[in-house]
């Protein structure tokens, strides 16, 4: 068997070590989506936690075995979801919390963060400028940095969704996951790949921020310059090689879509499922936008990962398209204010 960085066995115990409120989330057949676009959809809602995403998974392990060691402080980089789960597990350990985030991050994310106690540092610049500083910092405070999708726990955490998945004794054939630094995508598709291997793992990516997607199809790492997207909790530019080569075992393809995708997905979910997602929430929606054909009268899973919006900037992205179940050229392009999407 090719070298993988997970075990199912471990992502098993993981479910005893993480606070019961953030599993066995509702997984769901939601016929509204369907006509749309012409496929069955079930939604694996990883929005209703007291964090709004999947992420204290993760933290949760992290948190418990620094806190059974006797390390009393963390900090990790974080668009939002990360820095508020760290916050939240820290916070019923009694952890002392740092989070990294660039000044850019969604606000709402940031006032939840230093409501749930953590301390917060803003830098300017991207995210792979807070993981700089998050590193330094750990370095010269002699703390444990979390490094989201290369610390294994993150990656274990989210494979616990993969269970909850395969345990329902499923009937879908494609599983839709949002890529990032990879932590969903790899936990969940080993899980997949090992109990439900009939089931194909599709990972999206914003066509503005493409470098794991990239890197996945040329089976090395790529990197880029910048991002120019709105789906901030996956608009990394420096891929793990480490993940990457997970990811490599248990991904069937690496999808890019557009930004008038992704919000027509946001739009989507509210208008015919009640949700609101973040922009990293409705990259599933997306990808079936973009591409009807491949889709057409399977049985599709989308994991609804996080919900934690500006809502001044919901409202707008959510005006700003109108959807229609097509590809990518009957979505209006351009982006509010005149943006456009670029790799």
């Amino acid at each position: 068997m090719p070298k993988t960085r997970l075990d199912t066995a471990r992502i098993r115990a993981a479910r005893r070590t993480i606070d019961p409120v953030f599993l066995d989330t509702p997984l769901y057949r939601c016929e509204p989506l369907e006509p749309e676009l012409g496929c069955a959809v079930s939604i694996k809602l990883e929005t209703a936690n007291p964090v709004r995403s999947f992420k204290a998974r993760g933290t949760e392990l992290v948190a418990s075995q620094l806190a059974d060691d006797g390390q009393h402080a963390v900090v990790c980089a974080s668009a939002g979801n990360l820095g508020q789960a760290l916050a939240w597990s820290g916070r019923g350990r009694g952890l002392d919390v740092t989070v990294v985030a660039t000044r850019r991050a969604t606000v709402a994310k940031l006032d939840r963060i230093r409501a749930l106690g953590a301390r917060l540092e803003l830098v300017d610049g991207d995210h792979e400028l807070a993981r700089d500083r998050a590193a330094a910092i750990a370095q010269q405070r002699g703390i444990r940095l979390l490094e989201d999708s290369l610390d294994i726990e993150t990656c274990d955490g989210a494979g616990t969704i993969g269970l909850e998945l395969v345990d329902t004794a499923p009937s879908f054939d494609a599983v839709l996951i949002a890529l990032g630094g990879g932590a969903l995508a790899t936990g969940v598709g080993h899980v997949l790949k090992e109990q439900a291997p009939h089931v194909e793992v599709l990972c999206v990516q914003p066509l503005g921020a493409p470098a794991m997607t990239r890197s996945w199809h040329q089976r090395a790492v790529v990197t880029t310059e910048s991002i120019n997207t709105i789906a901030d909790g996956v608009a990394g530019r420096r891929p793990i090689p480490a993940v990457l080569d997970d990811l490599l075992l248990v991904a069937d393809d690496a999808i890019l879509v557009q930004e008038t995708s992704i919000i027509a997905g946001m739009r989507m979910l509210l208008d015919q499922a009640g949700l609101v997602a973040e922009p990293s929430a409705a990259l599933g929606v997306a990808a079936i936008l973009e591409d009807p054909d491949r889709f057409a009268g399977r049985h599709v899973a989308i994991i609804v990962c996080g919900s934690n919006v500006d809502l001044a900037a919901y409202h707008s992205w959510i005006r700003s398209t109108h959807v229609r179940r097509a590809g990518p050229s009957t979505v209006r392009s351009g982006l509010p204010g005149g943006r456009t999407s670029r790799p």
